[in-house]
């Protein structure tokens, strides 16, 4: 196996930067989908977090016989049962942020502030060719807000309040949201045993 790159799971360059300004230290090249246009459209069907990520890298790590690192992430509410979860991306449609939004506002609107409790929670998985895994997982919790606010995020930040903070997701600067983001602890949880799973 080419134990020099590895494939991250996107076409968002902003992500991939993320990702490879923490492995390109290591010497190892990040490619991701933009440069294996052949790979189309994969349908995640899994029923957890984990189960797509995972049908995301095995379907990428077949076609292209090297490693593969995959992230589902999504909005859990706990006065929805956990919704959107897994279908936080096309909850009101495919990937319409602003109809995400007004569904889960609307969905909530008879739900008082101190039970809007909701957490964003990632699952990333890195799979090699062989098969072997490795799952890490990071959660940040906060509460729903009756209104959006801030501008620097995409999907739920504007209503997702950090109480900690005193501001939604979308208010806080680049570096201050990877410091305390999901998406930021399962990564640093899945670095204290990468080295370990990269070379064997």
């Amino acid at each position: 196996m080419k134990h020099d790159q590895l494939i991250i799971a996107t076409r968002n360059s902003s992500k991939a930067r993320e990702f490879r300004e923490m492995f390109e230290p290591k010497g190892i090249t990040i490619k991701t989908l933009a440069d294996f246009p052949e790979i189309g459209e994969i349908n995640e069907n899994g029923t957890s977090f984990e189960e797509n990520a995972t049908i995301k890298a095995e379907t990428i790590s077949h076609q292209t016989n090297l490693p593969v690192l995959a992230d589902d992430s999504g909005l859990e509410v706990v006065a929805l049962d956990g919704a959107p979860g897994i279908h936080s991306a096309r909850y009101a449609g495919d990937h319409d942020d602003a109809a995400n939004n007004r569904k889960l506002l609307a969905n909530l609107a008879d739900v008082p502030a101190e039970k809007r409790q909701a957490a964003f929670h990632t699952t990333l998985v890195l799979l090699k060719p062989n098969g072997d895994k490795l799952v890490a997982d990071g959660d940040v919790q906060g509460t729903i807000l009756t209104a959006p606010r801030g501008n620097n995020g995409f999907g739920y930040d504007p209503l997702f309040w950090l109480a900690d903070q005193g501001k939604s997701m979308a208010e806080l600067t680049d570096a201050e949201k990877n410091a305390i983001s999901h998406r930021g602890r399962a990564l640093r949880n899945m670095m204290t045993r990468f080295d370990d799973w990269w070379e064997v």
